[in-house]
């Protein structure tokens, strides 16, 4: 027999239920929620208005590199969180729609274009009541759930104003660290793109954990242009270009063109703002990262996006190497998961530098456990990750062979521990000697 003690007497049953009292301030209906923006068809295609103007440092420049951003047919452009919301931090539709105007304004000079959009956390923030960017994994995610849908929905909103489609394409750093889903996601970039639909390409922030994330979205965007084969990256935020310090501080100097390590010298940068994670320190990394894959990289403020993709003349340019990295090599080096280290002798790390394939005389360590055919970093001597490459024998074995040179080996361990066709180096450790002897 049940307890009666829980059953409501006659008193209780008379009783008017419990209504919830919404806060004064909360206009129910409008308060926390997203208005979404109106879809007036657009009657033309033109770059936005530039905020810098012609006596701007950030403004006028020219170069051969800047020629091939401007006549470039396939460009990824990556927009930051500030440039995607309100003061509030809500989806902001006028700033969307400013956005959209410029890249289809672009791609009607039949240019591809492939967005790279942040916001998905800070568009969570407003609907969900959160003043302030959240530091633990679990509100992150929740606001970034939140936070894509209202996101992929102004998109989509804005360039329906054009007759375009969008489309969503959401990855995690574990999607590029395995060759067959980086596939994957590059043969759908390129189907939206044949169907004339925009990639609008972001983080799933909602199942990235903090091991396994790009970092931030601007190496995102560096590694969807080499995936994509992209010919140009426009990284957009909000400071008008490069400056050897804040720019708000006297005598702070812009830097129009990057060339190379020296042009950086001296060069101090900050860290993500309120609502980003990726401050300027990120963008000169990811610029970095896109130019030794080849690709130019021009970096200004989401306020000039008409100029940077009408002509090229504002904003910083960062100039790619000559001695593009293959495919194979930049997904290796940049995107590749680890499995293991191999820790190498002085003798190893000089002759790997030189090309040549690893052998197990020069191992001195393992770590990790492994299988044949995944990828390890590569440390020389004095603890420097040098390189990494496709290791040919499982840990077990490995272990077994530390040290020894190959006539000592049985013939099935007598093959390279790394062969050098499946291995590559840091350019920052070129010409290193390691204090290798002659």
């Amino acid at each position: 027999m049940n307890d009666m003690s829980d059953t409501p007497d006659a008193s209780d049953m008379s009783a008017e239920p419990t209504v919830f009292e919404y806060p004064a301030s909360l206009e129910f209906g409008t308060d926390a929620v997203h208005q979404p923006g109106p879809v007036i068809p657009a009657t033309s295609k033109e770059f936005p208005d530039p905020e810098v103007t012609e006596d701007s440092p950030a403004y006028g420049h020219q170069s051969d590199v800047r020629h091939t951003i401007r006549g470039a047919k396939r460009v990824v452009v990556k927009i930051g969180s500030s440039s995607l919301t309100d003061e509030t931090g809500r989806v902001s539709p006028d700033r969307i729609d400013v956005i959209a105007d410029a890249l289809e304004a672009r791609m009607d000079r039949d240019t591809d274009v492939i967005v790279v959009s942040s916001g998905a956390v800070a568009c969570g923030m407003g609907p969900l009541g959160l003043a302030q960017k959240p530091t633990d994994l679990a509100t992150k995610q929740a606001a970034a759930a939140a936070g894509q849908v209202l996101l992929a929905q102004e998109w989509a909103r804005s360039f329906a104003r054009y007759g375009r489609s969008i489309g969503q394409v959401l990855l995690t750093a574990s999607d590029a660290a395995r060759r067959d889903r980086a596939r994957n996601a590059q043969r759908t970039i390129d189907r939206l793109r044949q169907l004339k639909a925009v990639p609008i390409v972001n983080e799933n922030d909602t199942v990235a954990t903090s091991e396994m994330r790009f970092g931030d979205n601007d190496r995102l965007a560096s590694l969807v242009s080499h995936l994509t084969y992209a010919d140009a990256l426009v990284l957009l935020s909000d400071v008008a270009g490069l400056y050897d310090r804040n720019p708000a501080e006297p005598g702070a100097r812009f830097i129009a063109e990057v060339k190379g390590s020296k042009d950086l010298r001296g060069v101090v940068a900050g860290d993500g703002g309120r609502l980003g994670t990726g401050g300027m320190a990120a963008k000169v990394s990811a610029a970095r990262l896109a130019s030794r894959a080849g690709i130019p990289v021009l970096l200004t403020s989401t306020e000039n996006i008409g100029a940077a993709l009408d002509q090229a003349r504002v904003g910083t340019c960062f100039w790619p190497r000559e001695d593009r990295l293959s495919a194979w090599k930049f997904w290796v080096l940049y995107a590749a998961d680890s499995a293991g280290t191999v820790h190498l002798d002085a003798g190893a790390a000089a002759a790997m530098e030189r090309h040549n394939s690893l052998l197990a005389v020069g191992v001195v360590q393992v770590d990790g456990a492994f299988t044949s055919g995944e990828v390890l970093d590569i440390v020389g001597p004095d603890g420097d990750l040098i390189g990494r490459g496709e290791v040919n024998y499982d840990s077990a074995t490995l272990e077994g062979m530390v040290g020894k040179s190959t006539a000592d080996l049985p013939d099935f361990a007598q093959r390279p521990v790394i062969h050098a066709d499946y291995m590559a180096t840091y350019s920052n450790r070129q010409s290193r000697v390691y204090g290798a002897t002659s």
